[in-house]
């Protein structure tokens, strides 16, 4: 991925440059995942503009700002039937289904999303997905993963193009700087819909967005977010090859074989072992759930049992490990 143009006006005079996006004929037929803000609206507008008309546009309403949830909802049916798209909508209680499951509201809201697109994936028979991910984006996610302790995978953060299945995951834009959306919404003369809660400290992401990143800045220059973009965009074409090291079967199996995981390097064993927990749709898996259930493997035997969040357990038997 090349880096982020460093001003607006470069971007919008010259074109934004997508390396993913190269390699997709404008005349196929893809979702696009829409909430109605600036990020995912640009989005849009910007893949029309270059000859992409026959996107789906796919919108969850989570169910956690009531009137105005429904209002962005509204909003982005409108936009679609302007544009002459197709039009997907949902709707998920995630504040419930978030207690019950003993998921933060984030976790939960962004598995309801995957879990939304996968099934209008399967039911337009659409393989590709974009997503208005762009460059502050990728710096936040990069510090609040090193923030919760995560290793190699967890702080290379989002690739331009990754998988969920057979589902694959486009993001354009994730070169682009929030100044320059910023600057293409005034160009442009975009109505958005703006949600009030990204400006509440109360979410963890919005206090990395609004107070740690200008702080960070403040001390180490202004130039702070494009060494972290960089920082997380090598390690996540580094996280890529690790990845194509696993056997293809790592992770996709209901258990985990034992001797099979032992015979693999200690990074790889890791990195299989969080597949196969993320593949098991389990919230809050970060290096002490992992560290965890690769005690399972000890030749002694000694432990056959560990807790993982969520009530759930890992298991040792007969040489296999599986959730209950």
């Amino acid at each position: 991925m090349s880096a982020p143009s460093k001003q607006c006006g470069d971007a919008i005079n010259q074109g934004w440059k997508s390396e993913s996006l190269a390699a997709l004929p404008n005349d196929g037929r893809y979702l696009i995942g829409v909430s109605g803000g600036r990020d995912s609206v640009v989005l849009l507008h910007w893949l029309l503009a270059r000859g992409y008309h026959k996107l789906i546009v796919c919108h969850l309403e989570h169910g956690l700002r009531d009137r105005a949830g429904r209002a962005d909802a509204d909003f982005v049916e409108r936009l679609a039937q302007k544009y002459g798209l197709r039009f997907e909508r949902g709707a998920a209680d995630v504040r419930t289904l978030a207690l019950a499951r003993k998921q933060s509201i984030e976790t939960t809201a962004r598995r309801e999303r995957l879990a939304f697109f996968t099934k209008i994936a399967r039911r337009r028979r659409c393989r590709i997905l974009f997503l208005a991910h762009h460059a502050d984006d990728q710096v936040e996610t990069f510090l609040m993963n090193l923030f919760r302790g995560a290793g190699g995978r967890g702080l290379g953060a989002m690739r331009e193009v990754s998988s969920l299945g057979s589902l694959q995951i486009v993001r354009p834009l994730l070169g682009i700087w929030r100044a320059e959306i910023d600057a293409y919404v005034a160009e442009h003369r975009l109505k958005f819909r703006e949600d009030a809660s990204n400006a509440e400290l109360g979410a963890r992401r919005n206090r990395v967005r609004h107070t740690i990143v200008p702080d960070l800045e403040k001390q180490f220059g202004r130039n702070l977010r494009e060494i972290l973009w960089r920082a997380a965009s090598l390690l996540a074409e580094e996280d890529a090859l690790l990845d194509a090291l696993l056997p293809n079967e790592a992770g996709t199996n209901e258990t985990l074989a034992v001797p099979a995981l032992l015979s693999l390097p200690l990074p790889l064993q890791r990195r299989a072992i969080l597949r196969w927990l993320r593949a098991r749709a389990l919230g809050g898996i970060g290096f002490e759930a992992v560290e965890k259930v690769r005690s399972l493997l000890a030749p002694d035997g000694g432990i056959a049992k560990v807790n993982l969040p969520g009530d759930r357990h890992a298991r040792r038997r007969a040489g296999k490990v599986f959730i209950e």
